[in-house]
C-alpha cells in the first residue's frame, strides 16, 4: 500500500505516483501488501534532512528512509510483508533537474521516485557496477511505467 503525501504547494497527482509504485513494486516482487510513503516536501524540510542524515548542505532531490529492509522476490517468492520505507522528494530541486534535464517535472519527479524506491529494496551506487546496474534497471522500471500512461 502507497500513500502520497504533499506538504508543498506545488500540484502533486498523488494517483500517478501510486501507480508508479505499483508498477515498481511489483516488477520487484515485493509483497502487494508492503508500506509505502511517498512524501513531497519543501527546500527547508528537505535541506534540515540532507543536514541530519547526510551532514551535506542545502536542499536535495530525493533521500530514501528504509525501515524494514525489504530485498527484491522473486516471480515464486515475492518478499514479505512489511515496511518498505519513506521517500521524500523535493518537487522546487527537481524542477531545476528538469530544466537542465530538458524533460517535464513530473517525469523528473517520477525517475526520482522511482530511484528511491530501488534504494529501499537496497540498491545503491557508490560503486560503478553497482551504478550500472540500479541506473539501468531505474531507466527500465520508469520507461515501461511511462510507456503505460
Amino acid at each position: 500500500m502507497t500513500e502520497v503525501i504533499n506538504e508543498t504547494d506545488y500540484e502533486i497527482d498523488g494517483a500517478e505516483f501510486a501507480a508508479l509504485a505499483d508498477h515498481v513494486l511489483t516488477n520487484m516482487h515485493v509483497a502487494t501488501d508492503a508500506e509505502l510513503n511517498i512524501l513531497f516536501i519543501d527546500p527547508k524540510p528537505m535541506e534540515d534532512l540532507h543536514i541530519r542524515w547526510l551532514d551535506l548542505p542545502g536542499p536535495t532531490d530525493v533521500m530514501s528512509f528504509p525501515m524494514d529492509e525489504l530485498r527484491p522476490g522473486t516471480a515464486d517468492r515475492p518478499t514479505p510483508t512489511g515496511t518498505l520505507g519513506d521517500i521524500c522528494i523535493c518537487p522546487q530541486v527537481a524542477e531545476q533537474q528538469a530544466k537542465d534535464a530538458g524533460h517535464t517535472t513530473v517525469e523528473e519527479m517520477l525517475m526520482l521516485a522511482t530511484h528511491g524506491m530501488l534504494h529501499l529494496l537496497g540498491y545503491d551506487h557508490a560503486e560503478e557496477d553497482e551504478k550500472k546496474e540500479m541506473f539501468a534497471l531505474q531507466r527500465t522500471l520508469l520507461l515501461t511505467f511511462l510507456a503505460t500512461r
